[in-house]
């Protein structure tokens, strides 16, 4: 059988791309927080985000869903195959008519980094217990 295709691997392995998708695009807004113009963009929560299996050449194998022909798809990280950056809501706009706060950032960074361990932490503890479960029925 294979434990790692369970619901709940399979959910935080989920998590885990996500808030690696997340991170490039937060990295994204940083570096160009110096940039005339530039809309801060962030990702949709994960429930909310629309993707759908797709026969595309991302490791993933998802793809986003464009709704609307007008709408071009985001690359956010070319190894993650997700995407779906859409800007920010920011209550901060610079003289270049940038939207993006550094201090907003660091903190989204933060929380993301956090919620990523958490999901870390989860998945490694779920396998240390189907690796217990496997000891104590083979003995």
């Amino acid at each position: 059988m294979d434990f790692l295709g369970l619901p709940v691997f399979a959910a935080l392995k989920g998590k885990m791309q996500w808030h690696q998708a997340r991170q490039g695009v937060l990295a994204e807004n940083i570096a160009n927080a110096a940039t005339p113009g530039y809309v801060a963009k962030d990702i949709a929560p994960m429930g909310q985000a629309n993707l759908k299996l797709a026969s595309t050449n991302t490791t993933s194998g998802f793809a986003a869903l464009v709704t609307n022909p007008k709408h071009i798809p985001a690359a956010i990280a070319p190894s993650s195959g997700l995407s779906g950056a859409r800007p920010s809501s920011s209550f901060e706009i610079t003289p270049d008519d940038n939207s993006v706060v550094l201090e907003e950032q660091m903190m989204k960074i933060a929380g993301n980094q956090m919620d990523y361990q958490a999901a870390t932490s989860l998945y490694t503890s779920n396998l240390g217990l189907i690796r217990t479960a496997i000891g104590r029925g083979s003995g």
